[in-house]
């Protein structure tokens, strides 16, 4: 059996010193041909490279410098005084490469490597070179002579921001900033609803941001899941930032909305009041944030607590899932939030009983009434504080009370423990601002034409 752990046989002084004398020539032969290397690829590696990512490049015409940037042309005139001749400059658009870098991409578009090294030294002022993702595109002009030499270098971050880095007169670099100027613009858009109401303002190009922002303010309101019918419709006004070529490039607020759900129209208005915080409202100044009633019927006493209790009729300890009010028979009942009745009969031991839903995640009940007011119904749109119903003994009950339930995701929960969003009233100087505010936005709104035809802001 052969030993693999076995020592092989030690070679000879000689073999061994031919062996050393192989590794130096080796290593001696690697250190100059990288060296030989560098030197010459710092002399030819731009026009190599030019030559060999020519396909990468989107060229353009001839650009003259006067043609830059205002503030970019009245800098560099601040700084070096004239142009030195340089009239004419030859611009280069290439992308970062997957695993490459800022260097890299300069060398690429036949920037000498001595005044990329400036370029991207000077950019670290107002940039990290090193936070380029690859596909960034950077966009360099060379002087029109027959020997390049780097004028500029451009790097869109945005559609709205860049960041430069330009040669001055003395060969040395200076960096900016660039933002575009931008203005604001109104934007109007309607539209029938025929599935969704995502899907029928995304078709009116409605950005997905304002359409989840429009949700989230009708949500007090609007069952989104159950409210909606086809053929309901839409408006919708907000802002746009536009550049001076008129590209839409920023997406503002919400200005005002309105939803028209089977024939009853919703309306926001967004204002900032005088502390400076911003709320949607609607035509009257109430805030369409709103907290449901905890106690949905006048002068009564609170009779019996949400919570573990010994039944009145069956004697015996049971969950009490709602809190009771004691209160005359044929008392009013209120709504307790804006909202669609979605139960009105009777119910078991609940007696007559009413269910308004308020948006998807809550809804109300009262039960043991004695009637419901005229007009209310299964589908019914009632508003906060409308009277939808009276108090009575119906089912298993003792005496005439309200029993008041608050479902949340269809449990009930404690309404006396409910902390939801409370609705705020504009009233004396704030109203006044509100109303005005609201009259020139509906002024404006009447004057934006159909999906996306703008109207300047004054």
């Amino acid at each position: 059996m052969i030993d693999k752990f076995a020592k092989s046989p030690r070679p000879s002084k000689a073999a061994r010193s031919a062996d050393d004398g192989n590794r130096r020539m080796f290593v001696w032969g690697v250190l100059v041909g990288a060296v030989f290397g560098s030197i010459a690829l710092s002399l030819i590696e731009p026009g190599i490279l030019s030559a060999r990512n020519q396909q990468n490049f989107i060229p353009t015409e001839a650009l003259r410098l006067d043609a830059l940037p205002f503030e970019t042309a009245h800098r560099l005139s601040e700084l070096s005084g004239h142009h030195s001749g340089r009239t004419e400059a030859t611009i280069r658009e290439t992308k970062v490469s997957p695993g490459s870098n800022l260097m890299e991409t300069l060398l690429r578009a036949g920037v000498p490597r001595v005044e990329a090294h400036q370029a991207i030294v000077s950019l670290e002022d107002v940039f990290e070179p090193r936070k380029l993702l690859a596909g960034q595109r950077v966009r360099v002009a060379l002087d029109g002579n027959s020997k390049p030499s780097l004028l500029s270098v451009v790097i869109p971050l945005d559609a709205v921001k860049s960041v430069a880095a330009h040669r001055l007169d003395d060969d040395t670099f200076f960096s900016e900033a660039i933002e575009k100027p931008l203005s604001v613009a109104l934007v109007g858009a309607r539209g029938l609803i025929r599935d969704s109401l995502f899907q029928a303002m995304a078709a009116e190009d409605v950005p997905d941001r304002l359409i989840m922002d429009l949700i989230r303010a009708y949500s007090w309101d609007v069952d989104f899941q159950r409210d909606i019918q086809r053929n309901d419709r839409f408006e919708v006004m907000f802002e746009t930032k536009v550049d001076n070529d008129g590209n839409r490039v920023r997406t503002g607020d919400i200005l005002m909305a309105s939803l028209t759900l089977s024939g009853t129209e919703l309306r926001l208005i967004r204002h900032e009041l005088a502390d400076g915080s911003v709320d949607y409202f609607n035509e009257k100044g109430e805030s369409v944030r709103k907290a449901l009633l905890r106690t949905p019927v006048d002068g009564a006493r609170l009779s019996s607590r949400f919570g573990k209790r010994k039944h009145p009729i069956l004697g015996y300890t049971r969950m009490h899932r709602g809190v009771d009010f004691a209160a005359a028979r044929g008392t009013p009942i209120m709504a307790a939030g804006d909202g669609v009745v979605e139960y009105a009969k009777t119910n078991g031991s609940y007696g007559r009983y009413l269910r308004i839903r308020h948006n998807s995640t809550y809804k109300s009940a009262y039960a043991h009434l004695n009637s419901f007011a005229k007009g209310i119904g299964v589908g019914s749109r009632v508003k906060q504080g409308q009277i939808v119903a009276y108090v009575g003994t119906t089912g298993r009950s003792t005496g005439p009370h309200l029993h008041y339930e608050i479902l949340r995701n269809n449990a009930q929960i404690n309404p006396l423990s409910l902390k939801l969003p409370t609705g705020q009233k504009l009233e004396g100087d704030e109203l006044k601002r509100f109303q005005a505010s609201r009259a020139s936005l509906e002024a404006t709104f009447a004057a934006v034409d159909k999906p996306l035809r703008t109207a300047a802001r004054n």
